[in-house]
């Protein structure tokens, strides 16, 4: 990524931390009118953000106090800024519940925010303020999926399982017939893909970019070559969005998946783009043996009859298929959407996925799929 470019994200992260709600496309947007009108221009850098990061009169207040503040007198940018952290971390993150003490935290202090990082562990990430969607974002780092593992054609040396019959023999030609110590094998392991289907439809606005970090930690975190994560979005149409998700920090990934998908906040069509997925990734091995997980409200605007037999075809294919329903947790939830009445029967896993705490329980269930 170029300097401008990353110069401009520490701008929106920082935007971020003063309560302006910056989303990937809307960053995305404000990178490429800051690459038409030019660096250089203070003043037409401050109308580039008005107009592709603000939402409010509150937001165009904050814009300029915070674009102020992060370019020194002489019009040149600022280096990026030491307290913007480059990867996330647990121990990073800020603790701005707390009141500032005298001297080191204490042990109150210390309690206090493990209870309040519990508490946020919990709550609906549709729900929070900017500055805890911050919070959050840092703690997506304390998630660490593993690839679940398959069994192997070829077998392996190892001290205790079958005999390996053929090199026990061999040993035992190599003593001119007398008799040979066991030798011993079992089945090599593998890790088994998982691939994630990302709904990005209107209606799941409020909890696409978390289901993003998420599905980054996978890509990131997770094996490379061929048992690597792969993602896709859904929405009207069907994007492969692996590659986009490989870079290392969370928030380019995500600018750089907004670049690359076409139908943010559109309508849903799950059956179509299933049968998309299927018909050019599904038969070329993609989906056959993996762990495929869909994270999807189920409002689905297409046929539900089409869901409903894409589906089918997809849990012939593959080993498992998760649902992740982010209202599948509140109280009072009952799945009478159509399209998840469709899917439901063609389900190994039905989850719920509207907090970190269910991200967690997500990726233990892949683990052990």
């Amino acid at each position: 990524m170029h300097q401008p470019d990353e110069l401009l994200l520490g701008l929106c992260r920082a935007l971020r931390a003063a309560g302006v709600p910056v989303t990937q496309d809307r960053a995305h947007g404000f990178l490429a009118a800051v690459a038409h009108v030019g660096l250089g221009d203070r003043e037409a850098v401050r109308r580039a953000g008005r107009a592709t990061l603000c939402a409010s009169p509150d937001d165009l207040e904050r814009l300029d106090l915070v674009l102020d503040a992060w370019f020194d007198p002489g019009g040149l940018p600022r280096p990026r800024p030491a307290s913007v952290p480059s990867r996330p971390a647990y121990s990073s993150l800020p603790e701005t519940d707390l009141e500032e003490g005298d001297g080191e935290p204490g042990e109150e202090h210390v309690r206090a925010a493990a209870s309040a990082t519990e508490v946020l562990r919990h709550r609906d990430v549709a729900a929070l303020s900017a500055a805890e969607k911050r919070r959050l974002d840092a703690m997506f780092g304390t998630l660490h999926p593993t690839s679940p593992l398959r069994r192997a054609a070829r077998h392996r040396r190892w001290h205790r399982g079958q005999v390996d019959a053929a090199r026990t023999l061999r040993a035992s030609m190599r003593r001119l017939g007398e008799p040979a110590d066991l030798a011993w094998r079992r089945r090599a392991v593998r890790p088994r893909r998982v691939v994630l289907l990302v709904d990005v439809s209107g209606s799941m606005s409020s909890y696409a970019d978390a289901l993003l970090r998420l599905a980054h930690r996978f890509v990131v975190a997770g094996p490379t070559g061929p048992g690597r994560a792969e993602v896709f979005t859904v929405g009207t149409r069907l994007t492969h969005l692996t590659r986009a998700l490989a870079v290392r920090d969370a928030d380019r990934a995500l600018v750089a998946a907004g670049a690359v998908v076409p139908d943010w906040s559109g309508g849903t069509r799950l059956g179509e783009s299933l049968q998309v997925f299927l018909d050019r990734w599904g038969a070329r091995g993609l989906a056959r043996g993996a762990v495929v997980v869909v994270m999807s409200d189920g409002w689905e605007r297409g046929d539900a009859a089409l869901l409903a037999e894409q589906m089918a075809r997809l849990q012939r294919l593959a080993h498992r298929v998760v649902w992740v329903n982010p209202h599948r947790g509140k109280a009072g939830y009952e799945p009478v959407q159509a399209g998840v009445r469709a899917a439901l029967p063609h389900v190994d896993d039905f989850l719920a996925g509207h907090s970190l705490a269910t991200y967690a329980e997500l990726v233990e269930v892949v683990a052990r799929a």
